[in-house]
């Protein structure tokens, strides 16, 4: 199991109030599957993605990853971890607006002092078709690029798991169709992936869909064809792949 979380609780104190952001999640994850998690505003998804990447500690519960107990961690080994076995995809990219794509990608293995940094980050950028942008600065690049350099990065040290957040948010539908194949590549290649998400067409892409409300999961299922259609009613991105897997059905089928 790559991860595993119990009765996960994040509480939040503001004076007299008590917000409970996280009220006691339950969720396994095998290594290679391709998650979805939403649900609306203050339903818990952005918290929930916080504690699995290690930049927040929950305040009950248990979370285990590769084996390991997260919550037992210090700072300085949630910090290894963070650089080592998770790799994030953000909706504004975060990038270093003055830095060529190449150091960008490259940072991660700067933090973890390791060798022929440049040759690790130009086979990244190469895996998500960027290579010959590698000079290039983001202030240069369109926003699909961009978000190419930051998945680049997410995967320059081979991470456990990629947590991407609202990944396609910040793009227009041709691109954000773009970003969601170089995420299905990536899948197919063995990649965990976990994707927060407003956008139900988004979702649908995944394996398998989580739907949280109220810091709890009330919805965790498998992302049939039949799911999909009806989800892609609530969008368009996505439409497009997924009416392309339809006819293949369909012909491989006659």
């Amino acid at each position: 199991m790559l991860i595993k979380v119990r009765k996960l609780e994040r509480v939040y104190r503001m004076g007299d109030h008590v917000v409970r952001a996280l009220a006691g999640v339950d969720l396994d994850i095998e290594a290679g599957e391709f998650i979805s998690i939403v649900g609306a505003s203050g339903s818990g998804k952005s918290t929930f993605m916080h504690l699995l990447g290690c930049l927040d500690r929950a305040t009950g519960g248990s979370y285990d990853l590769n084996g390991r107990n997260v919550r037992a961690m210090t700072d300085r080994e949630l910090a290894r971890i963070r650089n080592n076995d998770i790799g994030f995809v953000f909706q504004t990219f975060n990038l270093i607006n003055r830095t060529p794509a190449i150091d960008n990608v490259a940072v991660p293995l700067f933090y973890g002092r390791q060798a022929n940094t440049n040759a690790k980050a130009m086979k990244a950028l190469e895996r998500v078709g960027l290579a010959k942008r590698y000079k290039h600065k983001p202030s240069e690049m369109s926003g699909g690029e961009r978000q190419r350099v930051a998945i680049a990065r997410a995967i320059v040290n081979n991470p456990s798991v990629i947590l991407a957040d609202e990944p396609t948010g910040n793009l227009d539908t041709r691109t954000g169709e773009q970003i969601l194949d170089i995420f299905h590549s990536l899948h197919q290649s063995g990649v965990t992936i976990v994707m927060v998400t407003h956008e139900m067409s988004v979702a649908a892409q995944a394996q398998r869909l989580v739907h949280m409300t109220d810091g709890l999961i009330d919805v965790d299922r498998e992302v049939t064809p039949e799911l999909r259609r009806d989800l892609v009613h609530s969008g368009v991105l996505g439409a497009k792949r997924i009416e392309r897997e339809q006819e293949e059905i369909e012909r491989t089928s006659a």
